[in-house]
């Protein structure tokens, strides 16, 4: 499963051809603007990934009742993700919003969320994926002054896990860096 930011198609570079593209919400700085992207790149699967509990900026909010019906309209969203899941209980109150034919990929961004994985994967359909968010993993061990030698034992422990009970696990490889771009804050067309 390859997954890139939608701003890769601002390039010229050659995807393949079941490529799946990421929405992230903190940069979409209003809805009109991510109902024109999907419409847009209607022929590509979408990735939708919403940040809740974000605290760097960009920060834009948006609630479930004003996603569900944008989720229900277009049927190339194929992935929902939702940010800093640390247990079942608080992915639970998101997923009756989301459709069923839209697999609903937990981040896992703290140890907690590592810890909880068990419980949080049985939450999840046929199609068992999770991400792994490692600089914010890194981040909340910082926070909470976690041994930083813990961090490869953390994921270690969570590419264990899926790895023995089916769960896809997605993994930041690699970032793009640009010159060319002169927007502040909206990273989309």
């Amino acid at each position: 499963m390859l997954i890139v930011s939608q701003n890769m198609t601002n390039y010229d570079v050659s995807l393949p051809q079941d490529t799946i593209l990421r929405i992230n919400l903190a940069w979409i700085n209003d809805l009109e603007t991510l109902e024109n992207i999907l419409k847009a790149k209607s022929k590509q699967n979408i990735f939708i990934d919403l940040p809740k509990n974000r605290t760097k900026p960009p920060n834009n909010r948006y609630s479930m009742n004003e996603i569900k019906p944008i989720l229900e309209s277009y049927s190339n969203i194929k992935y929902f993700a939702l940010s800093n899941v640390d247990s079942a209980e608080y992915l639970a109150e998101y997923m009756t919003y989301v459709p069923k034919n839209i697999t609903v990929v937990p981040k896992i961004e703290s140890y907690l969320g590592i810890k909880n994985i068990e419980e949080i994967s049985k939450l999840l359909g046929d199609e068992k994926v999770v991400m792994l968010d490692h600089d914010d993993l890194y981040s909340s061990m910082l926070k909470k002054n976690d041994d930083p030698k813990n961090f490869q034992v953390y994921i270690q422990q969570l590419i264990d896990f899926c790895n023995k009970n089916d769960v896809i696990l997605l993994r930041t490889v690699g970032v793009m860096f640009a010159d060319t771009e002169k927007r502040v804050s909206e990273y989309v067309k």
